[in-house]
Order: C-alpha cells, then structure tokens, then sequence
C-alpha cells in the first residue's frame, strides 16, 4: 500500500479528487486528499505547504500528486519530506523565483492555445466539455476563489526536488493543449510527458484513467 498525497489546483478543493479516490483505494492503496482555503489572503505557499504536511501526518515515503497550480506546491511537499514520486497532472511547471501569475505569460500559454485554434476562452467548451452533466452544473455555478497572493507570491524553491517526477498531460485538455505541455515540460523539467485520455479537469471526467496512471507512475518509480 502506498500513500497518494492528492494536492488540488486553483481553489484549492479536496473534493476535485472525490472520482479518483475509490479507484485508487480500490487498488489497495491510501489515498489522502488535500484542502487548502485557497481563498485565505493571509496563505501562501509556505502556509500550503504546512498544511499538506499535515494531512500527509506520519505516512511515509508518499507519492505527491499535483494537478494544475498544484504543480507548484508538489514540489515544496517534496522538499520537505522523502517522496517516492511526484506526478504532476496538467500541470503549472515552475521555474525558480517566477510566480504563478507570471507563469502564462513566462510559458507563452495564450499563444499555445491560440495555435491550437482555442481563441478566447470558454468555459463549457474549454474547461467543462468533458465533465458529466453533475459535474458541469456544479462546477459552473463557482467554487471557492484563489487567492491574489497565491498568484503574486514567487515559487521560494532555488532548483528542482531530488525527486523522480512524472508529468501527465490530458489528450484533450484545452486549458493547456498537448503540444505546449510536452514543450513546457521538456523545457523545464527535461522530460517527456505521459498522455491521458480527458480535458484539464480530468481526474473528474476519467477518473479510471487517471488513477491508472498514478499507479503506473508508481511502478516506475519502484
């Protein structure tokens, strides 16, 4: 059994794992997901990060999963206590010192979005389009607001965790397209990314999927 340290992105919601959470403890592993009052202006990431080390509580040797801004608390989690991996899912990579409000502009994301024919942006079909019907109702009446300071404060960590690291891109994601995500990660990670079936929202639309994903990560880990 294995401990899965599920870190939300934007808003900071445990319940985005809420689908991938039985499929993962149906695999004999502990899934824990994290909330984090994202909305809370007195937070940053050192007080995120805190509270992630909380709910991990004593498990060792977790795998710290991290979905979109989550990908810049992953790698503080991993910096302060021994991972076995860490997976980032549709993922925020960031470079040292750059915050996550520089982070689309430092990545040309716009740009990206634009030469995969997504201009403008669209809720339902950029960011929803693949939810159960459920799920888009719920998710388009709003949810818990990210906080300005998140956006503003700079990602503390000087270079990368001695961490293996995985970075699962959505085949369908609209919010970060498939090309830009493999340029990104290739450009500040020096990796390759692993394609999922789903949008950026994908741990709610195939969560089967993802959770098959998280486990294969853990097998190459060992």
């Amino acid at each position: 059994m294995t401990t899965f340290l599920l870190l939300p992105g934007a808003g900071g919601e445990a319940r985005y794992w809420h689908r991938v959470v039985p499929e993962l403890a149906a695999r004999g592993h502990e899934p824990v997901a994290v909330d984090l009052p994202a909305d809370d202006e007195t937070l940053g990431w050192a007080e995120y990060t805190a509270l992630a080390l909380a709910a991990l509580g004593d498990r060792p040797d977790p795998v710290v999963v991290g979905q979109s801004m989550g990908a810049f608390l992953g790698p503080l989690v991993c910096a302060a206590v021994p991972a076995r991996r860490l997976v980032l899912v549709n993922p925020m990579i960031p470079a040292p010192g750059e915050s996550a409000g520089q982070w689309w502009e430092a990545t040309g994301q716009a740009e990206a979005r634009t030469e995969a024919g997504y201009d403008g942006f669209d809720l339902e079909r950029d960011f929803l389009h693949d939810l159960p019907a459920d799920l888009r109702t719920e998710l388009a009446a709003g949810g818990r607001n990210q906080s300005d300071r998140s956006f503003a404060e700079p990602f503390p960590l000087a270079a990368w965790p001695e961490v293996p690291t995985t970075v699962l891109a959505g085949a369908d994601d609209r919010l970060f397209p498939l090309a830009f995500q493999r340029r990104v990660a290739r450009e500040r990670l020096g990796l390759d990314v692993q394609v999922v079936p789903g949008g950026h929202l994908n741990a709610l639309s195939r969560p089967v999927e993802v959770a098959e994903a998280l486990v294969e990560a853990l097998a190459g880990a060992a």
